[in-house]
């Protein structure tokens, strides 16, 4: 085995049944853990694979998983034949919350998992048992969206003592059907932060970003009135309308205010509507 291959780090993987979410978050001493450990693929299911991780863990075991297996039995078809089982760590759980996990005896102390209500935490090389407890705890005391849920596991983990060696690098991935980007893929949630030395709270960061950018939840109001009028002021100031000198909301005014709402990236909060989101108007107004 090759020394790079020693993912030591703290995970979570979590489904959520009612919505059809799965997904995972990791934290790691460890560049681009993001690019190791978390494995999830929507209706079906996720895949952490960790300490000296096996990355062919995360495609067989989602495919195992699709064919029917419990995640308890596509743990033991992946590591029957794997003569480094001994060192790994690998936690699965199905779209309907069952999960499972397993923790070889030769993993560099403390490791472990538990495995708790649509959910399994698990890490290695940590400074106690609590890092785990906590992940799980913070976990089924939550109701936020699983990335959110997943998130905070991270940091409750951390508090609690995390990485006996440190912090490097975290990731958070949730799939769910039909929740990419313009609905055209399942990737709901995919954050990395490569290197940094917050790196959980850097992931909280770019999570609060892309509510921002993401499908609007927020109320949508009538540009009408004083909105109307300030609105067009605002387009004037940013050189987006060459004049306040339109009694409606006319075409020109519409065009100016979408060309606006795509530019700052705001593309799912457009609508055709005489209204405007929220979150676009206290950005329209910060600019």
């Amino acid at each position: 085995m090759k020394k790079e291959q020693l993912v030591a780090t703290f995970s979570i993987v979590g489904a959520d049944p009612k919505t059809g979410e799965v997904g995972v978050g990791v934290q790691s001493k460890f560049l681009a853990v993001g690019a190791v450990v978390p494995w999830a693929k929507a209706n079906v299911g996720a895949v952490a694979t960790q300490s000296w991780a096996n990355t062919k863990y995360g495609p067989e075991g989602l495919e195992l998983l699709e064919k029917g297996l419990s995640p308890e039995e596509v743990i033991a078809k992946l590591v029957a034949d794997d003569p480094g089982r001994n060192l790994r760590q690998v936690a699965v759980i199905n779209a309907d919350g069952e999960a499972s996990a397993f923790t070889g005896e030769e993993c560099f102390e403390w490791a472990g998992h538990k495995i708790g209500k649509n959910h399994s935490a698990q890490g290695n090389i940590l400074v106690s048992e609590e890092t785990v407890s906590a992940m799980s705890n913070s976990f089924e005391q939550s109701t936020d969206p699983l990335a959110e849920r997943l998130i905070k596991a991270l940091a409750a983990a951390q508090h609690a003592g995390g990485d006996s060696r440190g912090k490097q690098s975290a990731a958070v991935y949730v799939l769910q059907e039909g929740a990419g980007y313009g609905g055209y893929n399942d990737v709901k949630v995919d954050l990395r932060v490569d290197d940094h030395p917050e790196p959980i709270e850097e992931l909280l960061r770019l999570y609060e970003l892309h509510k921002v950018f993401g499908e609007s939840t927020e109320e949508q109001l009538a540009i009408e009135g004083e909105l109307f009028e300030e609105i067009k002021g605002h387009l004037v100031r940013l050189g987006m309308l060459d004049t306040v000198d339109h009694t409606g909301y006319n075409e020109t005014v519409k065009e100016a205010l979408k060309t606006f709402t795509l530019r700052e990236n705001f593309d799912d909060r457009w609508t055709d509507e005489r209204l405007i989101d929220e979150v676009v108007l206290e950005h329209l107004r910060k600019k």
